[in-house]
Protein backbone atom coordinates (compact mmCIF):
# COMPACT_ATOMS: atom_id res chain seq x y z
CA UNK A 1 0.00 0.00 0.00
CA UNK A 2 2.65 2.55 0.51
CA UNK A 3 4.79 1.73 -2.54
CA UNK A 4 1.27 2.25 -4.22
CA UNK A 5 0.26 5.49 -2.73
CA UNK A 6 4.02 6.47 -3.46
CA UNK A 7 3.54 6.08 -7.19
CA UNK A 8 0.00 7.86 -7.00
CA UNK A 9 1.90 10.91 -5.34
CA UNK A 10 4.44 10.83 -8.28
CA UNK A 11 1.89 10.46 -11.08
CA UNK A 12 -0.20 13.23 -9.87
CA UNK A 13 1.44 16.11 -8.70
CA UNK A 14 3.63 14.92 -11.94
CA UNK A 15 1.21 15.45 -14.25
CA UNK A 16 -0.31 18.52 -13.12
CA UNK A 17 3.75 20.40 -12.84
CA UNK A 18 4.04 18.47 -16.26
CA UNK A 19 1.14 20.05 -17.61
CA UNK A 20 1.55 23.25 -16.76
CA UNK A 21 5.35 23.88 -17.55
CA UNK A 22 4.44 21.95 -21.14
CA UNK A 23 1.71 24.79 -22.08
CA UNK A 24 4.03 27.92 -20.46
CA UNK A 25 6.82 26.24 -23.09
CA UNK A 26 4.56 25.57 -26.03
CA UNK A 27 3.42 29.32 -25.35
CA UNK A 28 6.84 30.33 -25.26
CA UNK A 29 7.56 28.57 -28.56
CA UNK A 30 5.01 31.58 -30.20
CA UNK A 31 6.63 34.23 -28.66
CA UNK A 32 8.10 37.44 -30.42
CA UNK A 33 10.91 37.27 -28.57
CA UNK A 34 13.44 35.18 -30.42
CA UNK A 35 15.65 34.19 -27.62
CA UNK A 36 12.56 33.01 -25.73
CA UNK A 37 11.27 31.11 -28.55
CA UNK A 38 14.81 29.95 -28.80
CA UNK A 39 15.70 28.81 -25.23
CA UNK A 40 11.97 27.05 -25.75
CA UNK A 41 13.15 24.77 -28.41
CA UNK A 42 16.39 24.15 -26.60
CA UNK A 43 14.50 22.83 -23.52
CA UNK A 44 12.27 20.45 -25.72
CA UNK A 45 14.94 19.44 -28.12
CA UNK A 46 17.31 18.81 -24.90
CA UNK A 47 14.50 16.83 -22.93
CA UNK A 48 12.90 14.89 -24.89
CA UNK A 49 15.88 13.25 -26.77
CA UNK A 50 17.85 12.25 -23.49
CA UNK A 51 16.59 8.84 -22.08
CA UNK A 52 14.17 8.91 -19.41
CA UNK A 53 17.00 7.08 -16.63
CA UNK A 54 19.73 9.03 -17.28
CA UNK A 55 17.61 11.77 -16.40
CA UNK A 56 16.32 10.51 -13.66
CA UNK A 57 20.08 9.72 -12.13
CA UNK A 58 21.13 13.09 -13.18
CA UNK A 59 18.95 14.98 -10.76
CA UNK A 60 19.72 12.16 -8.28
CA UNK A 61 23.32 13.12 -8.48
CA UNK A 62 22.67 16.45 -8.38
CA UNK A 63 20.69 15.85 -5.31
CA UNK A 64 23.19 13.96 -3.09
CA UNK A 65 26.44 15.28 -4.80
CA UNK A 66 26.01 19.15 -5.50
CA UNK A 67 23.58 20.07 -2.96
CA UNK A 68 25.28 20.89 0.68
CA UNK A 69 24.95 19.29 3.91
CA UNK A 70 22.06 19.29 5.89
CA UNK A 71 23.79 21.45 8.69
CA UNK A 72 24.74 24.05 5.71
CA UNK A 73 21.19 23.90 3.26
CA UNK A 74 20.47 26.78 1.22
CA UNK A 75 17.54 29.06 2.34
CA UNK A 76 14.81 31.10 0.99
CA UNK A 77 13.35 33.70 3.96
CA UNK A 78 14.30 31.18 6.84
CA UNK A 79 11.19 29.13 5.48
CA UNK A 80 12.43 27.10 2.68
CA UNK A 81 15.82 24.65 3.00
CA UNK A 82 17.23 22.46 0.34
CA UNK A 83 20.17 20.02 0.96
CA UNK A 84 21.34 16.95 0.53
CA UNK A 85 18.67 16.13 3.17
CA UNK A 86 16.12 16.92 0.66
CA UNK A 87 13.63 20.15 0.88
CA UNK A 88 12.10 21.48 3.78
CA UNK A 89 8.97 23.93 4.04
CA UNK A 90 6.24 24.90 6.02
CA UNK A 91 3.46 23.00 6.81
CA UNK A 92 -0.59 23.61 8.61
CA UNK A 93 -0.13 22.20 11.93
CA UNK A 94 -3.77 19.80 12.26
CA UNK A 95 -4.31 18.99 15.72
CA UNK A 96 -6.86 16.05 16.32
CA UNK A 97 -10.11 18.66 16.40
CA UNK A 98 -9.29 19.48 12.71
CA UNK A 99 -11.86 16.97 11.47
CA UNK A 100 -9.75 14.15 13.35
CA UNK A 101 -6.53 15.11 11.17
CA UNK A 102 -6.08 13.12 8.20
CA UNK A 103 -10.13 13.54 6.83
CA UNK A 104 -9.28 17.49 7.58
CA UNK A 105 -6.14 17.05 5.34
CA UNK A 106 -7.81 15.42 3.10
CA UNK A 107 -10.61 17.88 2.46
CA UNK A 108 -8.62 20.95 2.48
CA UNK A 109 -5.86 19.13 -0.30
CA UNK A 110 -8.79 17.78 -2.58
CA UNK A 111 -9.90 21.44 -2.61
CA UNK A 112 -6.80 22.73 -3.76
CA UNK A 113 -6.82 20.04 -6.46
CA UNK A 114 -10.67 20.51 -7.10
CA UNK A 115 -10.53 24.33 -7.33
CA UNK A 116 -9.50 24.61 -10.75
CA UNK A 117 -11.53 22.56 -12.47
CA UNK A 118 -14.47 23.06 -11.06
CA UNK A 119 -15.41 26.25 -12.90
CA UNK A 120 -15.18 23.86 -16.26
CA UNK A 121 -17.43 21.59 -14.87
CA UNK A 122 -20.51 23.16 -13.77
CA UNK A 123 -20.49 26.09 -17.03
CA UNK A 124 -21.01 25.12 -20.57
CA UNK A 125 -23.22 26.02 -23.47
CA UNK A 126 -23.76 24.79 -26.59
CA UNK A 127 -20.62 25.17 -27.85
CA UNK A 128 -19.01 23.26 -25.00
CA UNK A 129 -16.92 24.90 -21.81
CA UNK A 130 -15.44 28.00 -22.20
CA UNK A 131 -12.03 29.14 -21.18
CA UNK A 132 -12.00 30.40 -17.53
CA UNK A 133 -8.64 31.18 -16.30
CA UNK A 134 -9.98 33.64 -13.61
CA UNK A 135 -12.75 31.77 -12.47
CA UNK A 136 -10.56 28.81 -12.39
CA UNK A 137 -8.39 31.01 -9.81
CA UNK A 138 -11.37 32.31 -7.37
CA UNK A 139 -12.55 29.02 -7.62
CA UNK A 140 -9.04 27.58 -6.30
CA UNK A 141 -9.07 30.26 -4.00
CA UNK A 142 -12.79 29.92 -2.24
CA UNK A 143 -12.41 26.26 -2.14
CA UNK A 144 -9.38 26.03 -0.71
CA UNK A 145 -10.45 28.40 1.92
CA UNK A 146 -13.65 26.45 2.07
CA UNK A 147 -11.54 23.51 2.75
CA UNK A 148 -9.53 25.18 5.69
CA UNK A 149 -12.66 26.07 7.09
CA UNK A 150 -14.46 22.72 7.02
CA UNK A 151 -10.78 20.98 8.13
CA UNK A 152 -11.01 22.87 11.51
CA UNK A 153 -9.29 26.36 10.27
CA UNK A 154 -5.99 25.36 11.41
CA UNK A 155 -3.57 28.57 12.50
CA UNK A 156 -0.42 27.34 13.73
CA UNK A 157 2.20 26.68 11.23
CA UNK A 158 5.13 23.95 11.77
CA UNK A 159 8.14 25.89 10.66
CA UNK A 160 11.45 24.50 9.46
CA UNK A 161 14.50 25.66 12.03
CA UNK A 162 17.83 25.26 10.65
CA UNK A 163 19.74 22.86 14.01
CA UNK A 164 23.42 22.13 14.00
CA UNK A 165 22.98 18.99 12.28
CA UNK A 166 19.93 18.88 10.14
CA UNK A 167 16.69 20.98 9.70
CA UNK A 168 13.33 19.87 11.77
CA UNK A 169 10.05 20.79 11.71
CA UNK A 170 7.51 21.77 8.87
CA UNK A 171 7.22 18.95 6.08
CA UNK A 172 9.91 17.71 4.20
CA UNK A 173 10.27 16.17 0.36
CA UNK A 174 13.00 13.35 0.00
CA UNK A 175 15.80 13.86 -2.26
CA UNK A 176 14.67 10.42 -4.32
CA UNK A 177 11.30 11.99 -4.67
CA UNK A 178 12.42 15.30 -5.78
CA UNK A 179 14.67 13.40 -8.43
CA UNK A 180 11.79 11.62 -9.80
CA UNK A 181 9.46 14.54 -9.52
CA UNK A 182 11.86 16.73 -11.57
CA UNK A 183 12.95 14.34 -14.04
CA UNK A 184 9.49 13.09 -14.49
CA UNK A 185 8.24 16.35 -15.35
CA UNK A 186 10.98 17.78 -17.65
CA UNK A 187 10.98 14.60 -19.14
CA UNK A 188 6.87 14.97 -20.19
CA UNK A 189 6.61 18.43 -20.53
CA UNK A 190 9.28 18.43 -23.73
CA UNK A 191 6.56 16.06 -24.88
CA UNK A 192 3.11 18.07 -23.59
CA UNK A 193 5.04 21.39 -25.12
CA UNK A 194 4.82 19.71 -28.71
CA UNK A 195 1.41 18.34 -28.31
CA UNK A 196 0.45 21.50 -27.28
CA UNK A 197 2.26 23.78 -30.06
CA UNK A 198 1.09 20.96 -32.61
CA UNK A 199 -2.41 21.98 -31.65
CA UNK A 200 -2.57 25.86 -31.74
CA UNK A 201 -1.02 25.50 -34.96
CA UNK A 202 -3.90 23.25 -35.83
CA UNK A 203 -6.07 26.37 -35.30
CA UNK A 204 -6.17 28.01 -38.91
CA UNK A 205 -4.58 31.51 -39.21
CA UNK A 206 -8.59 33.46 -40.59
CA UNK A 207 -9.55 32.67 -36.47
CA UNK A 208 -6.49 34.82 -35.19
CA UNK A 209 -6.69 37.23 -38.16
CA UNK A 210 -10.55 37.39 -37.00
CA UNK A 211 -9.74 38.24 -33.40
CA UNK A 212 -7.43 41.08 -34.33
CA UNK A 213 -9.88 42.35 -36.94
CA UNK A 214 -12.71 42.51 -33.19
CA UNK A 215 -9.57 44.10 -31.65
CA UNK A 216 -8.79 41.26 -29.40
CA UNK A 217 -5.59 41.28 -27.81
CA UNK A 218 -2.70 38.46 -28.77
CA UNK A 219 -3.31 37.15 -24.87
CA UNK A 220 -7.32 37.31 -25.27
CA UNK A 221 -7.00 35.46 -28.77
CA UNK A 222 -4.77 32.75 -27.09
CA UNK A 223 -7.37 32.41 -24.61
CA UNK A 224 -10.84 32.97 -25.66
CA UNK A 225 -10.26 31.60 -29.44
CA UNK A 226 -7.05 29.71 -30.07
CA UNK A 227 -7.11 27.59 -26.78
CA UNK A 228 -10.83 26.43 -26.78
CA UNK A 229 -10.82 25.41 -30.44
CA UNK A 230 -7.23 23.58 -30.02
CA UNK A 231 -8.08 21.46 -26.96
CA UNK A 232 -10.32 19.24 -29.29
CA UNK A 233 -7.10 18.17 -30.61
CA UNK A 234 -4.37 18.42 -27.48
CA UNK A 235 -6.48 16.38 -25.70
CA UNK A 236 -6.17 12.84 -27.01
CA UNK A 237 -2.81 13.18 -26.95
CA UNK A 238 -2.42 14.82 -24.00
CA UNK A 239 -3.94 11.64 -22.84
CA UNK A 240 -1.26 9.59 -24.07
CA UNK A 241 1.42 11.28 -22.31
CA UNK A 242 -0.45 11.22 -19.30
CA UNK A 243 -0.20 7.37 -18.77
CA UNK A 244 3.43 7.19 -20.08
CA UNK A 245 4.51 9.54 -17.03
CA UNK A 246 2.72 7.88 -14.74
CA UNK A 247 4.09 4.57 -16.60
CA UNK A 248 7.68 6.18 -16.35
CA UNK A 249 7.48 6.52 -12.49
CA UNK A 250 8.25 2.55 -12.70
CA UNK A 251 11.99 4.02 -13.69
CA UNK A 252 12.21 5.38 -10.20
CA UNK A 253 13.61 1.87 -8.48
CA UNK A 254 17.00 2.64 -10.25
CA UNK A 255 17.67 5.68 -7.75
CA UNK A 256 15.83 4.02 -4.79
CA UNK A 257 12.31 5.50 -4.75
CA UNK A 258 9.81 3.41 -2.87
CA UNK A 259 7.19 3.13 -5.57
CA UNK A 260 5.25 -0.33 -6.04
CA UNK A 261 7.96 -1.50 -7.99
CA UNK A 262 11.02 -1.23 -5.90
CA UNK A 263 8.90 -2.13 -2.88
CA UNK A 264 7.76 -5.41 -4.74
CA UNK A 265 11.42 -6.33 -6.04
CA UNK A 266 12.11 -6.19 -2.32
CA UNK A 267 9.81 -8.25 -1.27
CA UNK A 268 10.41 -10.62 -4.31
CA UNK A 269 14.23 -11.08 -3.27
CA UNK A 270 13.17 -12.16 0.41
CA UNK A 271 10.30 -14.25 0.08
CA UNK A 272 11.15 -15.98 -3.69
CA UNK A 273 7.12 -15.34 -4.97
CA UNK A 274 7.96 -13.56 -8.02
CA UNK A 275 4.64 -14.68 -9.80
CA UNK A 276 2.51 -12.61 -6.64
CA UNK A 277 4.66 -9.66 -6.91
CA UNK A 278 4.73 -9.00 -10.68
CA UNK A 279 0.70 -9.90 -10.50
CA UNK A 280 0.27 -6.78 -7.85
CA UNK A 281 2.41 -4.39 -9.75
CA UNK A 282 0.32 -5.66 -13.09
CA UNK A 283 -3.40 -4.50 -11.80
CA UNK A 284 -1.55 -1.59 -9.79
CA UNK A 285 -0.58 -0.01 -13.29
CA UNK A 286 -3.45 -1.28 -15.55
CA UNK A 287 -6.16 0.49 -13.17
CA UNK A 288 -4.56 3.82 -12.65
CA UNK A 289 -4.00 3.76 -16.76
CA UNK A 290 -7.27 2.92 -17.12
CA UNK A 291 -8.50 5.52 -14.39
CA UNK A 292 -6.65 8.27 -15.33
CA UNK A 293 -7.77 7.27 -19.86
CA UNK A 294 -11.43 7.06 -18.49
CA UNK A 295 -11.25 10.86 -16.84
CA UNK A 296 -9.43 12.26 -20.22
CA UNK A 297 -12.25 10.75 -22.28
CA UNK A 298 -15.22 12.65 -20.45
CA UNK A 299 -12.83 15.62 -20.45
CA UNK A 300 -12.90 14.92 -24.28
CA UNK A 301 -16.31 14.64 -24.72
CA UNK A 302 -17.00 17.51 -22.67
CA UNK A 303 -14.93 20.17 -25.42
CA UNK A 304 -16.24 17.94 -28.24
CA UNK A 305 -18.08 19.76 -31.16
CA UNK A 306 -22.06 19.52 -30.18
CA UNK A 307 -23.54 18.79 -32.72
CA UNK A 308 -27.56 17.65 -33.85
Amino acid sequence: MVGVLNTLRVAVIGIVLATVLGVLVASGRFSRNALLRGLCYGYVELFRNVPMLLQLLMWYLFFVEVLPQPQEAWTVGGLFYLSKGGFAFPLPVWAPGHVDGAPGRCSAWGRLVVGPALPGLVRGDRAGPQPLPAAAGRGLIGLALLGWAVGGAPTAWSIPEQLAFMVEGGASATPEFLAVLIGLVMYTASFIAEVVRGGIQSVSLGQTEAAGALGLSRRQTMRLVVLPQALRVIIPPLTNQFLNLTKNSSLAVAIGYPDVVSISNTALNQTGRAVECIAIIMPVYLITSLSTSALMNWYNQRWAIKER
